[in-house]
């Protein structure tokens, strides 16, 4: 059986931040979720980090000893793919709003809550994965009578008509149907539904659940498109392969 969940081992991480405290707390929490974590106390020593090593993805901290993490990630914009998450006390719309402008992917304001940033993490970094290998993904799979196009976050019947689906229930069928029948556990799912929130409640991946299970399975019966594995979480009940 897969793994409930992604591993990260191989996933390059630094932390900037001044601060020793938040920066220990942050890089131990991601080395114990699996990551490969650096951490940097300034701008020169993520630069020196860089100059030997090509991080997945990097926080930074806006306030810096040495400059300005806006700056920082600028640096880092231009000289790699890394993804970037500021992570920082400064939380006013406009410090935001320049953060995501200047090259950052996600802003997070202090005190930072570690299962938040780690679910919008794991959501970055999905999307980062999708970005660099688009030709080795089929982005319409065709679930028994449905099509799920992955790239235009469409659901329809092999007729063309469409399913209305919000933005979480897309996400947990889409997290799903890349699963290929194999079970995700149900802390991940909440991850995926709540990649720009917090990591919320066990509860609401059940929700969607049913929520989907009302829209989408016939009511006289037949296989059940979405499957219960107890103390586990969810699986597909029908096959998926590309579209033809």
């Amino acid at each position: 059986m897969a793994p409930t969940r992604p591993d990260y081992a191989r996933t390059h991480l630094i932390v900037v931040e001044d601060d020793p405290i938040t920066r220990s707390m942050i890089a131990n929490y991601f080395s114990q979720e699996g990551f490969h974590v650096e951490e940097a106390s300034c701008g020169a020593e993520c630069r020196d980090i860089m100059r030997q090593q090509r991080p997945d993805l990097v926080f930074v901290d806006i306030h810096l000893p040495d400059g300005n993490g806006l700056d920082l990630a600028q640096e880092i914009r231009a000289e790699s793919s890394a993804g970037i998450i500021f992570v920082t006390q400064r939380d006013s719309e406009t410090d935001l709003v320049v953060g995501l402008e200047l090259g950052g992917d996600d802003y997070v304001t202090k005190p930072v809550k570690m299962r938040e940033l780690l679910a919008r993490t794991r959501a970055l970094l999905r999307r980062r994965a999708l970005e660099r290998a688009p030709a080795k993904r089929n982005h319409i799979l065709a679930l028994g009578p449905w099509l799920i196009d992955l790239t235009r976050r469409e659901m329809a019947l092999r007729n063309g008509t469409q399913i209305p689906l919000t933005r979480a229930e897309f996400d947990l069928l889409a997290a799903l149907a890349q699963a290929d029948g194999q079970p995700l556990g149900r802390e991940y799912l909440i991850e995926v539904v709540s990649n720009r929130g917090s990591a919320g409640d066990l509860r609401t991946v059940d929700s969607l659940v049913a929520r989907l299970r009302r829209k989408l399975e016939p009511e006289g019966g037949g296989a059940s498109l979405i499957v219960t594995m107890p103390g586990v979480g969810y699986r597909l009940g029908i096959p998926v392969e590309p579209a033809s």
